[in-house]
């Protein structure tokens, strides 16, 4: 295929004649729209994939009569299925266009659609814009994609500092970065100095068990359970001294299988990989022998731990401590599952003072409350007056990873934005007896959206982590008052109450509850909290406040089935449900609901 290529290189190139985008781990393709709205995606291996994926298609064409006036069109692109804004899941992508059956595709593209992001212009009304410089090309896309707006097709986003889209790389965990000189052309198939690709390396750590003289190879592993476990091969990176030696100490004292020379445990070594997928390093490369390390100290454990890219300004503690001991999971697994979920929660943190519970020594053992920053705390953690103390703001990768790194299980936010007196979100809090009353919350979620979508709101749900369900519905800072949410809340509880008093209460004293599940909308208040989205549970096993989609709330779902060990592979299958709950919020109808509530 006739596309630009860029150089790889592992500095970004600085200056005013910049512009940096995410690189995203996809099929590299041209997307064609002829002026008769046929549309064609093509992969960079000349593979038509336009069959594969119809919600790109299908999504165009909607728009086709708004861009019809610049077709004939070819855009240059990435096509992705996409985890957040800016990290792709590969392996998705890949089940996808292996797929045949125009049935079982369709129902893919339902779950996890797929999204082609935009980065260059290459026809335009017939007339090729490859000659014209970058900033030109960009220009035209931005006055095309002012009609061509959504999900399944976007504009890839530019930006102008290097500092910004690195933090941003190295937070999502996103592939990498491109580097594109503004006033480049673009030239086919030339890997040249006007692009850049600059990868997102992680750097692990693991000993050498094999080498292979047919290809070069040493196969590289790390101890699991006190069993060797190879996890790839590696080959390039090493100058040529350190590979001849290594090479003759495999050869010298090896024990030699075929072609293969094998060793026990001994030469240790750092390697920069993109990750590990399907049990193999991605695109290994060796950074550096290790003559001090031990290679007992090359364990998976330690592997996961280096994968997951923890920010440099902590030093993570005691990550054996056993938090969850009757669930078997520890620290490390606990600040494992905060790195990986953090583009997902921490939306639901910023602009938010928040109280976490910590358990230092695990949930069996004392555990606290804790609102108002210690005097130990970082410099990074954004704090805000409060009295003569100091509450805080959890609103970046490093102050996650600090709390979850000091015991914090849970993370509890309030409704209402910092130094606001007005709510950002409804929520009921549906809490039935004991987990084995949970059908009760079920059926409550689904006769409170009964009442919601009547009302024209769009609402979201997601458990407790304990033995209930919650139910969000998110506002525009300042579209309703507290008295207005209150009342609202109020009216909904009482007619579910009053329409179901067999099963259903308002009563707050629990010894008057008789086995109802106890609808809680006084907890909706100023400045009262709630557990946020995914945040971990002090739970026997190790439950997740879990977002889900509306259709899971069914008899099939249980409070314990989420926890800090699958959700995040739950998200990376299904989706997030609240990915666009903040989208929700800005275009959320309150007619209805503000004529109810100020009659």
């Amino acid at each position: 295929m006739d596309i630009m290529k860029p150089r790889i290189s592992s500095e970004i190139p600085l200056g005013e004649d910049w512009i940096y985008e995410m690189k995203y781990d996809g099929f590299r393709c041209v997307f064609t729209w002829s002026a008769d709205g046929t549309i064609t995606l093509v992969s960079r291996n000349n593979t038509d994939l336009t069959l594969n994926f119809p919600e790109i298609t299908s999504f165009c064409k909607k728009f086709y009569p708004s861009i019809k006036s610049s077709l004939p069109l070819t855009f240059d692109g990435e096509l992705v299925i996409c985890n957040t804004d800016y990290q792709s899941n590969f392996s998705l992508l890949q089940k996808r266009g292996r797929l045949k059956n125009q049935e079982t595709i369709q129902s893919a593209a339902r779950v996890r659609p797929a999204t082609f992001i935009v980065f260059d212009l290459l026809v335009l009304r017939g007339n090729s814009y490859k000659a014209q410089k970058l900033y030109v090309r960009k220009k035209a896309l931005e006055a095309i994609f002012r009609k061509l707006t959504g999900s399944r097709i976007r504009l890839i986003e530019s930006f102008r500092s290097d500092e910004l889209i690195t933090t941003i790389m190295f937070d999502q965990k996103a592939e990498g970065i491109v580097a594109k000189r503004r006033t480049s052309t673009y030239q086919i198939g030339k890997r040249h100095h006007d692009w850049y690709k600059i990868k997102n390396w992680r750097e692990i750590q693991g000993f050498l068990t094999a080498y292979d003289m047919s290809n070069d190879y040493f196969d590289i592993g790390v101890f699991h359970h006190e069993q060797i476990r190879t996890i790839g091969k590696c080959k390039h990176g090493l100058d040529g001294e350190s590979f001849q030696t290594v090479k003759q100490l495999f050869m010298a004292n090896g024990k030699k299988q075929g072609k293969r020379y094998l060793l026990p445990p001994v030469i240790c070594a750092s390697i920069h990989t993109l990750d590990l997928y399907k049990e193999e390093l991605r695109e290994p490369e060796f950074a550096d022998l290790l003559p001090q390390r031990k290679p007992e100290e090359c364990t998976f454990a330690n592997l996961e731990l280096d994968l997951a890219m923890f920010p440099k300004t902590i030093d993570l503690t005691n990550t054996k401590k056993m938090l969850w001991p009757t669930a078997n999971f520890s620290k490390g697994d606990l600040l494992l599952f905060m790195r990986e979920i953090s583009p997902y929660m921490l939306p639901f943190l910023q602009n938010r003072e928040l109280t976490v519970i910590r358990c230092p020594d695990g949930i069996e053992k004392e555990h606290f409350f804790q609102k108002h920053l210690p005097d130990y705390a970082p410099d990074f953690i954004t704090s805000v007056p409060s009295g003569d103390e100091r509450t805080f703001v959890c609103d970046r990768l490093d102050a996650l990873i600090w709390f979850a790194n000091h015991g914090a299980v849970e993370y509890h936010i309030p409704f209402q934005h910092v130094r606001s007196a007005v709510p950002a979100e409804i929520a009921f809090d549906l809490d039935p007896p004991d987990r084995e009353h949970f059908h009760l919350a079920i059926r409550a979620a689904k006769l409170i959206k009964s009442l919601l979508d009547d009302l024209d709101l769009i609402s979201f749900v997601k458990t407790s982590g304990n033995k209930g369900l919650q139910i969000h519905i998110p506002l525009r800072p300042g579209s309703m008052t507290y008295e207005e949410t209150a009342t609202f809340t109020k009216a909904i509880a009482v007619t579910i109450e009053n329409t179901y008093p067999k099963y259903f209460t308002t009563e707050r004293m629990k010894k008057k509850r008789k086995g109802r599940l106890y609808i809680d909308y006084v907890q909706h208040g100023k400045d009262k909290t709630l557990i946020a989205p995914y945040s971990p549970r002090m739970t026997t096993e190790g439950t997740v406040a879990t977002p889900l989609f509306w259709e899971e709330v069914n008899e099939e779902l249980y409070p314990t089935l989420f926890t800090i060990d699958n959700v995040m592979e739950r998200v990376q299958q299904l989706g997030c449900p609240f990915d666009n709950y903040f989208e929700t919020a800005m275009i959320q109808k309150l007619y209805k609901v503000l004529n109810l509530v100020r009659d």
